[in-house]
């Protein structure tokens, strides 16, 4: 399962003012600590708040400077302003990116979509759409179809797209688990070149013991079919559950990753 590192993110409070006070050594450390705990990609979001837009695409160019010169991993351009993402793959030197992301919505996806088949990144779909979050396995599914249409059409092959099946915190609704898990199985099956991507956090908001919450969804999503996850790498015992769904998936051929981690001691119960 890919990992993809969360903690550069502007709604995160402390990250937040680390990117209004401009303090590279702390965003540095955070990026670096990321990578060594072992995420894939480092998902970088500098947020917009009340800036003008000028100001937050030269905060984002300037986040995106800060995290290539700690790490080499791979970034995850994560905004909601397509002008942004933009000026931050003009600004980004490695091969491999991941724009996160698009959903449903017809002018976002041409514009989007039209990027990522330019740069041959990968993109994060959101199955959603005009209408809000659909409330449905056969609604999302039906999002999911409109945006490979598009995207398909775009130039974008349906292996540089990581669909979100969206989830949902269940301390707003009991079912939201069920029907994120549903959503991965329907869409694998449909998909089977594209792969499906989580913001696992998400599940447990709202709730105490959340880690918890986020290590058990973890295995149940991995079981289901999920390719990829945005977690805090900084979580031991989460990463240590990464190897187990791995494992217990198929995807660690011959235990060789699980043994390798355990002969490292980077498996903590």
């Amino acid at each position: 399962m890919l990992v993809i590192g969360e903690r550069i993110n502007a709604s995160n409070k402390s990250v937040g003012q680390a990117i209004a006070s401009k303090d590279e050594e702390f965003l540095a450390n955070l990026a670096k600590a990321q990578a060594d705990a072992g995420a894939d990609f480092i998902d970088v979001n500098a947020g917009v708040g009340f800036d003008a837009r000028e100001n937050a695409t030269a905060t984002m160019e300037w986040l995106i400077e800060v995290v290539q010169g700690a790490t080499d991993r791979p970034l995850v351009i994560d905004s909601d302003d397509p002008d942004i993402i933009q000026a931050a793959l003009r600004k980004y030197r490695g091969d491999t990116a991941i724009i996160n992301s698009v959903n449903a919505e017809p002018e976002r996806l041409e514009i989007i979509g039209t990027l990522a088949a330019e740069r041959q990144a990968s993109l994060v779909a959101l199955v959603t759409g005009e209408g809000g979050i659909p409330g449905t396995v056969q609604e999302r599914l039906a999002a999911s179809e409109m945006i490979m249409t598009q995207l398909i059409r775009l130039g974008v092959k349906e292996e540089q797209v990581f669909f979100d099946p969206l989830v949902i915190p269940i301390s707003v609704d009991s079912n939201q688990a069920i029907i994120t898990l549903k959503t991965i199985e329907q869409i694998k099956s449909r998909y089977p070149a594209a792969k499906t991507v989580a913001g696992l956090s998400n599940i447990s908001f709202g709730l105490p013991n959340r880690p918890m919450i986020n290590r058990a969804f973890l295995l149940m999503a991995a079981y289901a079919g999920l390719d990829a996850a945005i977690l805090d790498p900084l979580d031991a015992k989460l990463m240590s559950l990464v190897k187990v769904a791995d494992l217990l998936t198929g995807k660690d051929i011959a235990c060789r990753g699980f043994i390798r981690a355990h002969r490292k001691g980077l498996l903590v119960n």
